[in-house]
C-alpha cells in the first residue's frame, strides 16, 4: 500500500483437486500408497507469509530426504484457477536454495490459466533437487514450505493467433 491505495489485483483462486485426481497424483510422485488419504485431508492451499509477500508458499505433503544430486516429484493437491493474461511462476523456497541449492528440475515453473481445464484438474507438481556442492542432505517435514508461486501479468503479441486448447502438463503445449 502507497499512500493509503491499494492496488493489488485478485486474480486468481487456489483450490484442492478432488480425491480421485489427488490419489492419482500421489501414487505417480510418490509410488505409495501409505498415507495418501490422510495427506488428501491435510493438503493446504498456498499462503502468503505476509502482507508484503510476493510468494505464496507451497507446502510438503509428507516428510522428503533429499542427498546432494538426488530429485523427487512432488504432488501438493492444489490447482489454481487464474485469470486470461496472468502466470503463477513457482520457485524454490529462498532460504532452501541459498542453504542447499534447492532447484526445480525445470527452472522455472510455469503454470498457465488454462492447465486449471487439463485432465488432471491441473494438478500442480513441483520437481526438486538438491544440488547441494557441501554435501549437505536436505530434509523438508511434512507441512513445510519448500517452493512459492508468484503471480505475474504477461502480454501477446499483435499478431498471435494461438488456438490450441492445452490438456496436460509437463510439455504438453509443444506436442
Amino acid at each position: 500500500m502507497f499512500l493509503g491505495v491499494n492496488v493489488m489485483k485478485r486474480i486468481a483462486k487456489f483450490e484442492k483437486v478432488s480425491q480421485k485426481q489427488f490419489i492419482l497424483g500421489w501414487m505417480d510422485a510418490f509410488n505409495t500408497g501409505i498415507g495418501i488419504y490422510d495427506s488428501f485431508e491435510r493438503v493446504k492451499l498456498p499462503q502468503r507469509a505476509t502482507s508484503g509477500s510476493a510468494g505464496y508458499d507451497f507446502y510438503a505433503l509428507k516428510d522428503v530426504e533429499l542427498a546432494p544430486g538426488e530429485s523427487i516429484k512432488m504432488a501438493t493437491g492444489v490447482r489454481v484457477k487464474i485469470e486470461e493474461g496472468w502466470v503463477l511462476k513457482i520457485y524454490p523456497r529462498s532460504g532452501l536454495g541459498f542453504k542447499y541449492r534447492l532447484q526445480l528440475a525445470n527452472t522455472v515453473g510455469i503454470i498457465d490459466s488454462d492447465y486449471y481445464y487439463s485432465d488432471n484438474e491441473g494438478h500442480i507438481f513441483i520437481k526438486i533437487t538438491n544440488d547441494s556442492h557441501e554435501g549437505k542432505t536436505l530434509f523438508i517435514k511434512e507441512g513445510t514450505a519448500f517452493a512459492q508461486g508468484v503471480f505475474v501479468e504477461y502480454g501477446i503479441t499483435v499478431d498471435d493467433d494461438a488456438t490450441e486448447v492445452r490438456n496436460g502438463g509437463f510439455g504438453s503445449t509443444g506436442k
